[in-house]
């Protein structure tokens, strides 16, 4: 494969990521034309019922378009949905060749795209830069084939693997320039997930807080879905994660052991009310409470907390993705909190696993240390 043909795939990469946690529940995707070693057209999906990324790129070629060669990050729909299929307009417009990068798992697509235009006399190649489209969009494969959100599992803990003191505080353990990434990553995050216990500690607001010179505009800040699992009705009305005044929207996911009147009154004061089954130990069932996620078109899912939470995903193997921060701090305390809770392994064997590791050192300021920034895929052992 020519260095050319990576360099327009690499570049609707690029493009395509510029939408990043604007898409759901569609794939992130971009393109561009190019016409006798010009690129005439590109474009991204920006956003859920807007135009798609071929349909964006074929409108900036205008005539251009013909006879060019299109570079797409995903295998081009052939449906209808909330817009026309792109084949339609590929074949319309003149393309006369196309590389996607990989093919779209959509029941509705999966493969079609490539036979319409195929058929068409379009020459058609796929699985440039695939890779690379695999972890682009992995939230939306795991969502379209499971119909469950990506899990990325975040903490902060001490050196010594401390969330907190054996007094219970917390705050803060990770440096300004870490929570700032963690603020980062909730912009670009369909639903935030707590426990009871997390709320009733911190008293937390579960919103995005980034500087103006961040985001282009105000509106561009996303504030995921504040989601509170819990089983009881625990977290009192006066929670700031309850307040009405909120940019965004909660939802308390419950079970019949919360109390009418407490769902209620928060229904009342516009939180969502989801009940949902309770597993063998009376919480929340979490692999109902992902399934719920998924069905209201939510791809990605970041769990921050409490250890109890997390030790429950782990235990169930839902966590897809690791993010850690590791503060140059030694806590100690035998009864000071770790970030994982639950029964945890019986074996060294049955440990949970990182791949796809990336580490990286966030700097504050002068006064301590960096904290160590861990970003992994989660790899299970066979069972």
């Amino acid at each position: 494969m020519s260095a050319q043909h990576l360099t327009y795939m690499r570049r609707a990469l690029t493009l395509a990521r510029q939408a990043a946690g604007r898409t759901s529940p569609n794939p992130m995707v971009g393109a561009v034309i190019v016409n006798n070693g010009r690129i005439v057209g590109e474009g991204y999906h920006r956003r859920a019922g807007e135009p798609h990324a071929e349909i964006e790129a074929l409108r900036a070629a205008g005539e251009a378009a013909r006879g060019a060669t299109l570079y797409v990050t995903l295998e081009p729909c052939a449906h209808y949905g909330r817009t026309p299929p792109c084949t339609d307009a590929i074949i319309a417009a003149g393309i006369a060749e196309v590389y996607y990068a990989i093919g779209d798992p959509n029941p509705r697509v999966n493969g079609a795209g490539h036979r319409q235009l195929a058929a068409a006399g379009i020459r058609v190649h796929h699985g440039l830069c695939a890779a690379e489209a695999y972890q682009l969009n992995r939230p939306f494969f795991k969502h379209i084939t499971t119909g469950q959100p990506f899990v990325t599992a975040k903490f902060a803990m001490s050196l010594d693997g401390k969330i907190a003191t054996a007094a219970g505080q917390s705050r803060w353990i990770s440096n300004p320039a870490s929570r700032q990434h963690v603020h980062c990553l909730r912009n670009v995050t369909d639903a935030i997930l707590v426990g009871a216990g997390t709320v009733i500690a911190d008293n937390p607001s579960l919103t995005t807080r980034l500087p103006a010179e961040q985001c282009e505009t105000a509106g561009d800040i996303r504030h995921p879905v504040r989601i509170i699992a819990d089983s009881r009705g625990r977290v009192p009305l006066s929670a700031k994660v309850f307040d009405p005044a909120l940019p965004g929207k909660t939802v308390l996911a419950t079970t019949e052991r919360a109390p009418v009147d407490h769902r209620c009154a928060l229904a009342a004061r516009g939180v969502e009310v989801w009940m949902l089954p309770a597993d063998e130990q009376g919480r929340v069932s979490l692999p109902a409470l992902l399934t719920s996620i998924g069905r209201q078109g939510m791809t990605t899912l970041l769990v921050e907390g409490g250890s109890e939470l997390l030790g429950a995903f782990f235990a169930a193997r839902l966590v897809d993705r690791v993010w850690v921060f590791i503060a140059p701090i030694i806590i100690g305390g035998r009864d000071a909190p770790g970030p994982v809770g639950g029964l945890g392994c019986a074996t060294l064997g049955q440990a949970a696993r990182l791949g796809q590791f990336h580490l990286e050192f966030i700097h504050a300021d002068h006064s301590s240390g960096p904290d160590m920034w861990i970003q992994a895929d989660v790899v299970y052992p066979e069972v």
